[in-house]
Parts: C-alpha cells; sequence; structure tokens
C-alpha cells in the first residue's frame, strides 16, 4: 500500500497553438471566466499540492490573465515541438518531494475538483503507477503517473503525452470509473455554443 496522502504536482498544458480551432483557446470565454482560469480554479481546488502551468504559444497574454492565482508559471521556448517538450519544461518544476505527477490538458475546464480528488484518492488506495480516469467506459484526462516515471515522461519526444508510457507499462495500470464526462470534453471537441 501507498502512504496514506500522496503528494500530487499538478502540470497544466497551455502551451498549444489550437491550430484546430483557429483561436486562442485558453482565452475563449467561459461564463465569468476563461477556459485557462476556469480549469486552474478546479485543479487549485483539488487535493493537488500544486499547480505548474505550462505556456508557450502567445505566453504574455494568457501570463497577465493567470498572474494573480497561486501557480507556478513555465513558459516552454520549444512548444512547437510537440506536447512532450511542455511535459519536459513542467517537469523541471515540480517540487523535490513530489510523489506523483498530474498530467492535464488547460482546455479541460469540466473536470471538477471532486473528480480530482477522487483520481487522488484511488491512486493512493492501489499499488498501480499509472491512474487513468474513465467515463462511462472510454479513458480520458487527467493522468496521474508516479514520480518512478519521471525520467521516461521527461524523455518523451515529439507530439505525444503519456499515451507512449501507458502503452510500455499496461501492467501498471489503474482505470478510475468516473461520473464527469469533462475528462473526455476538450474544447476542440464541444458542441459549438456551449462554452
Amino acid at each position: 500500500m501507498k502512504t496514506r496522502s500522496t503528494m500530487v504536482s499538478a502540470i497544466l498544458l497551455a502551451a498549444g497553438e489550437a491550430k484546430r480551432m483557429g483561436k486562442l483557446k485558453q482565452l475563449m470565454p467561459l461564463g465569468n471566466t476563461t477556459i485557462v482560469e476556469q480549469t486552474i480554479d478546479n485543479f487549485s481546488s483539488s487535493r493537488v499540492s500544486e499547480v505548474i502551468v505550462v505556456l508557450g504559444h502567445r505566453a504574455e497574454e494568457i501570463m497577465k490573465r493567470i498572474a494573480t492565482r497561486p501557480i507556478k508559471m513555465v513558459v516552454n521556448p520549444l512548444y512547437r515541438q510537440g506536447m512532450s517538450t511542455s511535459i519536459a519544461a513542467g517537469l523541471t518544476f515540480i517540487d523535490s518531494q513530489a510523489q506523483a505527477v498530474m498530467l492535464a490538458l488547460a482546455d479541460q475546464p469540466f473536470v471538477d475538483s471532486q473528480t480530482l480528488n477522487r483520481l487522488i484518492a484511488e491512486f493512493e488506495a492501489h499499488d498501480k503507477g499509472i491512474a487513468i480516469p474513465t467515463y462511462k467506459g472510454k479513458r480520458g484526462h487527467p493522468l496521474i503517473f508516479s514520480i518512478k516515471y519521471k525520467a521516461q515522461l521527461s524523455g518523451l519526444k515529439g507530439d505525444i503525452g503519456g499515451r507512449e508510457i501507458i502503452k510500455r507499462h499496461p501492467e501498471d495500470i489503474l482505470e478510475v470509473a468516473v461520473d464527469c464526462e469533462g475528462i473526455v470534453i476538450d474544447v476542440d471537441t464541444m458542441p459549438q455554443g456551449s462554452a
């Protein structure tokens, strides 16, 4: 069994150019706030120990919006080389005491803090090194990786996230069924007009 309380560092990937969307989706309005701000607030009110936001495309614009929040901000100058570079950039800033890393997409504002807490609690209660949330049998984000995967995550190349490591270690995966459709919805797949 793992220790009761695991220190989890969340890395929010917000560096992308949103080529499919054609506009800066991080700052698209969502109610009284923006997509990236809502996502940060959900993580900040969860049990994660820290939130590290990795920026790239139009970083200064996004920074201005989120500067007052209790987060670490990292600018990834290599963001055009793919998601793997943002993961590596975020990993260099995680707390040295972190026992796990939660990899999250900054354009998933509908993943609430209760869902994040459930994912962390299930990760703590089992001996698996990777936790993946599922909704109605479909895998989504965010993902939790034990700190033992830090080197493998740092070594990823190209526009891939944790999928590569998940493929390599099927025996170490814990699927966590959640009642939150937000884990499988990102802004690119959202019906128009629902934001």
